[in-house]
């Protein structure tokens, strides 16, 4: 157990997963205090640097989602001010965030991920970037903000209208990928461990922003019901991205499983390198199913940073 800290919990922000970066920090502030460290909780803003250099603390526990906090901006800040942090680096939060720089240091070290290429916005109006369904989804945003699947049926025009609601009319670029059908499966790693399988089946629809952070609106099975080779490939494509990627503390690799196909149709998605530590949260509840609390889990970020920041 990690001695008594001072552990600033850098949490909010003013990307689109605010709210749950609120919700995780406040889970993280509540179970470091419960183990006695002293905790300065700290909503970002623009004077977040002063706020922590009055604060002196030990750590800093990284609680915020999406940009700037999983970017590398809030890495880089808090390298250039000396300051401990939990989770991945500069560097592997750089590559990580961004969907299409994944898939170039993934993909030819063997992980299997989908096709799929950069679009302007524009020509979306013109012609579809892929044959039908296909999904268009921002770069650089997680929790599946922005994400929209394009059905053969038309569901957004055929072609997409410049008056039809999309991540189109929010975003200059977005990644297209080929549908897969199948099911969501999930994966955190910690510690060199993958911790285990999920399936996420959403009531209604597909597992979007609301899905994944409303109560009721998604069933997660842990451990999945799947075929043992299919979990053990999880485990596996999961760790070798954290171990590719560079990531640090938690991680969690979503896949996409076409269960008509085996093994051969997992595929990567995407790797969060600061998963949610939400109530709802995937990271917290596969550590749960092999036995540690969600006090234990956030103290074992708290000392893999300690243990791999620079003396």
């Amino acid at each position: 157990m990690t001695a008594p800290l001072h552990i600033a919990v850098l949490m909010g922000g003013w990307s689109a997963e605010r709210e749950v970066s609120l919700m995780s920090g406040t889970g993280v502030a509540d179970a470091l205090e419960s183990r006695g460290h002293r905790v300065t909780r700290i909503d970002m803003d623009r004077d977040v640097a002063a706020k922590l250099a009055a604060a002196r603390p030990d750590i800093v526990f990284n609680a915020l989602h999406g940009t700037p906090g999983e970017d590398g901006s809030v890495q880089g800040m808090l390298d250039l001010m000396g300051l401990k942090y939990t989770h991945s680096g500069l560097a592997t939060s750089v590559i990580a965030i961004d969907k299409q720089l994944t898939k170039l240091l993934l993909v030819p070290a063997g992980i299997p991920m989908p096709g799929g290429r950069i679009v302007k916005s524009e020509t979306l109006y013109d012609a579809d970037p892929l044959p039908r369904p296909y999904v268009l989804k921002p770069v650089n945003e997680g929790s599946s903000v922005g994400v929209a699947i394009v059905t053969a049926e038309g569901n957004y025009g055929n072609p997409i209208g410049r008056d039809v609601a999309g991540p189109w009319t929010e975003f200059e670029e977005l990644l297209a990928e080929p549908y897969i059908r199948g099911r969501e499966l999930t994966t955190a790693v910690l510690g060199g461990q993958a911790l285990g399988v999920t399936e996420l089946r959403p009531k209604n629809g597909w597992y979007d922003f609301d899905a994944k952070y409303t109560e009721g609106l998604t069933e997660h099975i842990c451990p999945a019901q799947i075929p043992d080779d299919v979990a053990d490939a999880c485990k596996r494509i999961a760790l070798e991205a954290h171990r590719v990627l560079g990531c640090k503390g938690a991680s969690r690799s979503d896949f996409r499983w076409d269960d008509e196909r085996g093994v051969d149709g997992l595929f990567l998605l995407e790797v969060n390198t600061q998963p949610g530590m939400t109530p709802l949260s995937l990271v917290p509840e596969q550590a749960r199913h092999i036995g540690m609390s969600y006090a234990d889990l956030v103290e074992a970020i708290v000392d893999e940073a300690l243990a791999g920041a620079a003396p």
